[in-house]
């Protein structure tokens, strides 16, 4: 009778239909999302079911189901959906080297490989997810013919994890078209906020959906229509009614009473009602659970394995679960099976035998069927609800202790056991502390942090000893770090409080303490805990990786007591370092940026990048996804290199960084920075349309992930700078509007000086009054410290133009000085850029001299650009019409406007 789930079902087929010939019809685009949502037993099983029969001529359909046992179990619907067709149709990506890679990193979460065993890094959720969306992009590319359509029933038990991904995947895709159908069911969510199933993923994808459909239960008229069709069409009004008075028009329950009936050959009468409401008191709830109490203790007590091992109820877990032998478990099954409470692969229900009675116990004369090889399930969630709910908490409790043991001796790991020492009770037991721990470690290989913190906070419970305690909150903490810093203080600090924790697991508990308080804007308070904890910390590299924690964030930070003594203290550790290892390569790094941002000699700058890179590359344990250092110490390194002339190193650096986030699935945040400093090398080379092409990108990027975060300082004054350079005034201002750039600046450096560019913007509108107060402020703060760097902060050349009418005298100083420290800097593109601003205030002649060095300086440059610049300050010194048509047409090629006003102000 499942069709007569159906019955009333006309819309919602109609709009399954339509979406199956949208996607046919587009395959690369024409996808959507469809949520049907209705109380249990509303018909959604069948409906997807029908759904499924339409899609399957002419797509390829791919279908999983939440378990309330397994909501716990992170990407158990992800394996579900995508295990069939990987494996079926050996439609994993190409091994080109990105595809494989990218394989590498998601096969644990699809279950294709084993989680990497410790001390493998965890693997970020985010790549973890990226990944999982590529993976689905290119299986739908393949599978263009006969399309995928992804059918997810009971979603409200579906584990987090995976909703997370069909929720990216959706989201990322929802501007280009869906190469896929989505299709999920599942009842109204609960009102509590974090309840199980993640209602407000399941609540996002339905505000994505482009129909949500709300299932209604049936009419009187449709459940007459289905007494009529089972029983006869004699069946009269009044037991028609009293059917849908029992079972409150729900379509399961109907269904499922009126299979009671015809077994029990009710006569579908009036006469009947009170039996018909008898039998229906079993159908739900204390009635089905007295049903199954009245099948006798054997039954009960399989039924109760069932419904926690959930789909794992495999014979052999059944066996162990309960103690029954095989002969026995055969017997209870065919019970089960019989009363219409258990249901098994290819295992139709057989009918009672008798009428108006219960299915009798099996005897010599009916023998029981043997227990089929494949799991248990109960016939609808309905039932597994009930008889769970059922247990008694004790009982339930060592139920799920004999699991986690079962499944462990079973060979399943770890992970496949946590979830049921989730529901054990505390004991004391550090046996179970050490399989949960074990657990989480799995998790966080796969990119399930949350599930990770579960396992944790449960080995807290336990609680462990007091020589592992520290370790469990070390772990915890680690477990955080990527989705909860405020836990992950809270965590880590708790452990370094405790005794417990060796030498190697404290300087990692701070490292990582450092990273999150300077990740949620606490510089100051990360540098002072690692550089406490250093002094501490015996010579080697556990003290240098934490004196390259307190140099970097130190060096970050917008203002510091003693810039010029930190940068001496740190150039005096270094002195002797040649990068034979990663801590002395990351404190070389370091060396190299803070050395720029001084605006020391850009020959000693390159040779410090060079010492803290192997063969020009991050060395393995420092490159950009690397979670030991983080991306920080490559970044530093290209910055430097961009800085000091030497941009094509930066842009191999920066096109390495973007590549690895791609394909480790880094698609917010991270990748939104490596297209930053992309932009930021394309920049100091001169190409300005490419470099705005990247800053925008990563701008687009930052702004998915939210507002305000640190990426976007950098790259919206990387972008008003390059706008600026080509003379698109108007539009930097949108850009210094929309993301609220200028005071009060962050707590940490603008990549370039934030001030400086400001100022320029304000000098560029025609505002030289208020253009000279932001740089003489940017001056006073830079100079403090000791920073002359005279192209990352370019102030010196910005007020000397805007004093150059009001007080040229001042302004000629400034532009003595900044030449001084463009010498001492030596790049051609510093020392050509401080003389053409030492030009403005030369007699003409001198200034044609001036300028004319000032080309020959940044004919030497990597940057175009400021050569294109020179060129056209020289043309129209000499008045020549050649110079000028060359100047211009090189201004031209680096996206630049041609006027000598857009850099210089009027004379």
């Amino acid at each position: 009778m499942r069709g007569s789930l159906l019955l009333e079902r006309g819309p919602e087929l109609a709009a399954a239909a339509r979406a199956v010939e949208g996607l046919v019809a587009e395959p690369a685009r024409g996808g959507c999302v469809l949520v049907y949502r209705g109380e249990a037993g509303r018909g959604k099983t069948a409906l997807l079911a029908e759904i499924g029969r339409i899609a399957g001529d002419r797509c390829t359909v791919l279908a999983a189901r939440g378990d309330e046992t397994h909501t716990s179990v992170p990407f158990h619907v992800t394996r579900q959906l995508l295990q069939p067709a990987l494996e079926e149709r050996e439609l994993l990506p190409a091994p080109d080297g990105r595809g494989a890679e990218a394989v590498d990193r998601i096969a644990p979460a699809l279950g294709l490989a084993p989680p990497p065993p410790p001390p493998a890094a965890p693997a970020d959720p985010q790549v973890v997810r990226g990944g999982l969306v590529r993976l689905l992009d290119g299986l739908a590319a393949r599978l263009r013919d006969r399309p995928p359509v992804l059918l997810v029933d009971d979603a409200q038990w579906a584990d987090a994890e995976s909703l997370a991904w069909l929720d990216a995947y959706t989201r990322t895709r929802q501007g280009g078209g869906l190469p896929v159908l989505v299709v999920l069911a599942h009842r109204p969510p609960p009102p509590e906020p974090h309840a199980p199933g993640a209602p407000a993923t399941l609540a996002a994808l339905g505000d994505r959906a482009v129909l949500t459909l709300g299932l209604d239960a049936l009419t009187p008229e449709a459940t007459a229509v289905l007494a009529r069709d089972a029983l006869g069409g004699h069946a009269d009004e009044p037991f028609c009614h009293a059917l849908w008075t029992v079972t409150s028009g729900n379509a399961y329950e109907t269904v499922e009473l009126l299979a009671k009936a015809r077994e029990r050959e009710v006569d579908p009468v009036a006469g009947s009602v009170a039996l018909l409401r008898e039998l229906g008191t079993g159908a739900r709830g204390g009635g089905l659970v007295a049903r199954l109490q009245a099948l006798g203790a054997g039954p009960t007590r399989l039924a109760r394995a069932i419904a926690v091992l959930g789909p794992d109820s495999t014979p052999q877990l059944l066996r162990a679960l309960t103690g029954m032998a095989g002969t026995e478990l055969a017997a209870h099954t065919d019970r089960l099976r019989r009363a219409r409470i258990v249901t098994a692969p290819d295992s139709p229900v057989t009918p009672a035998p008798s009428p108006r009675a219960d299915p009798a116990p099996t005897t010599a004369t009916q023998p029981a069927r043997p227990t089929p090889a494949g799991p248990l399930e109960f016939t609808h969630p309905l039932i597994a609800t009930a008889v769970y709910g059922s247990v008694p908490a004790a009982t339930r409790s060592a139920l799920h202790g004999r699991a986690a043991r079962a499944l462990a001796e079973a060979g399943h790991g770890p992970a496949a056991a946590a979830r049921h020492l989730l529901a054990v009770q505390p004991a004391d037991d550090e046996d179970a502390v050490r399989r949960l721990r074990a657990a989480a470690a799995e998790h966080l290989a796969v990119g399930a942090p949350d599930a990770a913190r579960r396992c944790l906070d449960r080995a807290l419970a336990e609680p462990p000893g007091p020589e592992t305690y520290a370790v469990v909150l070390y772990e915890l903490g680690c477990a955080s770090l990527l989705t909860a810093p405020a836990a992950t203080v809270r965590h880590l600090r708790s452990a370094l409080d405790l005794p417990g924790l060796d030498d190697t697991l404290r300087v990692d508990a701070i490292y990582r303490l450092a990273q999150v308080l300077a990740h949620s804007n606490q510089l100051g308070e990360a540098a002072g805990t690692v550089a406490a904890e250093a002094v501490r910390t015996p010579p080697g590299t556990g003290r240098r990786r934490l004196q390259a924690a307190h140099f970097m964030y130190e060096g970050f930070q917008a203002a510091e007591e003693d810039g010029p003594g930190r940068s001496r203290r740190l150039a005096e550790l270094t002195a002797r370092l040649t990068g034979a290892d990663n801590p002395e390569r990351a404190l070389l790094a370091v060396r190299a940026f803070d050395a720029m941002l001084r605006g020391e000699p850009a020959a000693e700058v390159v040779r410090l990048c060079d010492s803290a890179l192997v063969d020009g590359a991050p060395a393995r344990g420092l490159g950009w996804t690397d979670t030991t250092w983080g991306f920080e110490i490559p970044a530093l390194t290209g910055i430097a290199y961009a800085f000091a002339d030497r941009p094509d190193r930066a842009r191999a650096l920066f096109d390495e960084a973007v590549r690895a986030f791609e394909i480790s699935g880094w698609s917010g945040a991270h990748l939104a920075f490596a297209h930053t400093l992309l932009g930021l090398a394309h920049r100091r080379r001169g190409d300005l349309p490419r470099a705005q092409h990247h800053l925008e990108e990563g701008l687009r990027l930052a702004d998915r992930v939210g507002r305000g975060l640190p990426v976007h300082w950098d790259t919206a004054c990387l972008l008003v700078d390059t706008l600026l350079a080509r003379g698109r005034t108007a539009e930097a201002r949108d850009v210094a509007d929309h993301y609220a750039f200028g005071p009060p600046w962050p707590g940490a450096i603008v990549l370039p000086d934030g001030p400086s560019v400001l100022g320029r913007l304000l000098l560029a509108e025609g505002r030289h009054e208020e253009a000279a107060h932001t740089l003489e402020a940017a001056a006073e703060a830079l100079t403090a410290r000791g920073r002359h760097h005279v192209l990352w902060a370019p102030w010196p050349f910005d007020l000397a133009r805007a004093l150059a009418t009001t007080d040229p005298d001042r302004a000629a100083r400034v532009a003595t000085e900044a030449r001084a420290h463009a010498e001492r800097l030596g790049t051609p593109t510093a020392r050509g850029e401080a003389l053409r601003c030492l030009a403005l205030f030369a007699t003409p002649a001198e200034s044609r001299r001036l300028l004319t060095r000032a080309v020959a300086h940044l004919a030497e440059s990597p940057s175009r650009y400021e050569e294109s610049r020179a060129r056209l300050d020289l043309a129209h010194a000499t008045g020549s019409a050649t110079a000028l048509a060359e100047a211009t047409a090189l201004a031209t090629t680096c996206g630049a406007v041609t006027a000598r006003a857009s850099t210089h102000p009027p004379e």
